[in-house]
């Protein structure tokens, strides 16, 4: 018996990140933030990285062969809408990375430069933040740094929203199209994120939520901001989603780990 039934055809979303066996950052959490925004979800994996919400103990990269056949897999099978990277851990990895979206039909990526771990711990060394810099920030769609990484990136001090505003600018001149700083460590009872799209600038904010449970916000904010441009959002609706979806994943935090706990993605999405 055939059956009738239609089904819409979701877009498909791609990570290319580094994997955490606890679940709440990397490539898990990209894939239950692209399913919760209703995309087909696919991921190629960076690093094993071997980490709970205490810290991360050690980590076995890809190479940058391993990650490009995964990559190409999925983009020469299906016509993937939105992608962002995440921890991009060697020279070469990032340098295949940007290779493959400038030379294939992938769409321009969400790139959050995952350079720090929650708990403090070094994700990627100077020569691929180097490479990051040169090659991949200007194939960028938006660029998500947080307050430390936006140091790094820029050499600026960053502490406060001017101090956001010009490192948003200064990685503009590196040739990011669009730049989004995460102002979630600034001091106050706000939480302020900054965007800058070709000179452009809006700021969201809201309420600071006193949580523990900040594993993998970075990464399900830039996921999120990916899965809402797959649907078809401008990058100023997909950023104001995005952060509504993580602020609600904080406040129903399932309370796991005996650190920085995971957030809850299996909260509705709010596009």
């Amino acid at each position: 018996m055939s059956s009738n039934v239609e089904t819409e055809t979701p877009p498909v979303a791609l990570t290319v990140a580094g994997f955490d066996p606890s679940g709440g950052a990397g490539v898990v959490a990209d894939v239950k933030t692209f399913t919760a925004f209703g995309c087909f979800a696919t991921a190629a994996v960076t690093s094993l990285t071997f980490q709970n919400t205490t810290g991360v103990f050690g980590t076995a990269h890809q190479s940058a062969g391993a990650v490009s056949a995964q990559v190409l897999a999925v983009a020469e099978d299906f016509q993937v809408a939105g992608a962002k990277t995440g921890m991009l851990p060697t020279r070469e990895i990032v340098a295949e990375v940007a290779r493959l979206f400038r030379e294939t039909n992938l769409p321009a990526p969400v790139v959050d430069p995952v350079a720090r771990s929650t708990t403090g711990q070094d994700l990627m060394d100077d020569g691929a933040l180097g490479a990051l810099k040169r090659e991949l920030l200007p194939l960028a769609r938006v660029v998500t740094p947080n307050l430390d990484e936006a140091e790094r990136i820029t050499g600026l001090r960053v502490c406060d929203e001017r101090g956001m505003l010009e490192a948003a600018r200064a990685m503009r001149e590196m040739g990011a199209r669009a730049v989004l700083v995460k102002g979630g460590h600034l001091a106050g009872g706000v939480a302020l994120d900054l965007l800058d799209d070709g000179g452009v600038v809006r700021t969201f904010s809201a309420p600071r939520v006193a949580s523990g449970a900040t594993h993998g916000t970075g990464c399900t904010l830039s996921a999120a901001i990916a899965a809402c441009l797959a649907r078809g959002l401008t990058l100023e609706e997909s950023v104001g989603a995005a952060k509504r979806f993580v602020t609600d994943a904080i406040l129903r935090a399932p309370r796991l780990g005996r650190g920085h706990g995971p957030i809850n993605h299996a909260v509705a999405a709010r596009p």
